[in-house]
């Protein structure tokens, strides 16, 4: 083992990364927050500032995946789509097995440009999370309560707010809604029989209203769009 992989099991490391990641992420969260004149004077401006200025948060987590826990993220896809991805507005849609599903998507939103544009649908407590939450605030990410009820307004008006962006940028979203699971697996499978909808042997039964709305709320926005379907299987393929 080299010194480099040693120093990455240290306590002391691991401390040293909380706290620029932490201190870095409160400056970058006040800088946002001095934006805020900004917006009504040249809202354009204002949101690629932001862009820039989430890009330095979340690149830091990038940066964590890949450097620090080694792993190696390849991408499967069509050559004849490869030269369009970064360049056009894009819901990519994921499976979601695990914690760091999110970290491996921004490592590709990273790859092609879009990583401090990068949107996504997030629970309504994440916005109070400091650091994160506040970011994605400042960056106009689509948050819900998971209550159609009471997200039906909400939800649509600020996909809405997104058809002026003045960035190319990926909206990732996760269908399934949860993590899968053996048991969560089991369930919804017994929900598709049910309902006479094909098993699915590696994913959750999605569910398709975030999907449709995102779609039907983010079309025509004047640039090209483009949809990309994402597998992430962990391990050797």
């Amino acid at each position: 083992m080299g010194i480099l992989q040693v120093l990455k099991t240290q306590l002391l490391c691991h401390l040293i990364i909380c706290y620029v990641f932490l201190v870095s992420g409160f400056i970058i969260n006040l800088l946002q927050l001095c934006t805020l004149p900004l917006w009504y004077i040249n809202k354009q401006l204002a949101r690629r500032i932001n862009c820039r200025l989430g890009y330095s948060v979340s690149s830091q987590l990038v940066a964590l995946l890949e450097w620090w826990s080694g792993t190696e993220c390849t991408l499967y896809t069509d050559p004849e789509s490869y030269p369009f991805y970064g360049k056009e507005n894009a819901i990519v849609v994921l499976n979601h097995n695990f914690e760091i599903d999110f970290m491996t998507g921004w490592t590709f939103c990273e790859r092609f440009g879009v990583l401090g544009s990068s949107k996504v649908l997030a629970k309504k407590e994440l916005s109070f999370v400091p650091v994160i939450g506040w970011m994605w605030y400042f960056l106009e990410i689509v948050f819900c309560k998971r209550k159609w009820e009471e997200d039906r307004k909400t939800v649509v008006q600020s996909l809405h707010n997104l058809r002026d962006y003045p960035e190319n940028f990926w909206f990732l979203l996760h269908c399934e809604g949860t993590r899968f699971t053996e048991k969560k697996h089991k369930i919804s499978m017994e929900v598709a029989e049910k309902k006479g909808l094909p098993k699915l042997k590696y994913h959750l039964l999605p569910r398709t209203k975030g999907f449709c709305v995102t779609v039907q709320n983010l079309r025509g926005t004047g640039r090209n769009e483009r949809k990309i379907f994402f597998t992430l299987p962990f391990g050797n393929i």
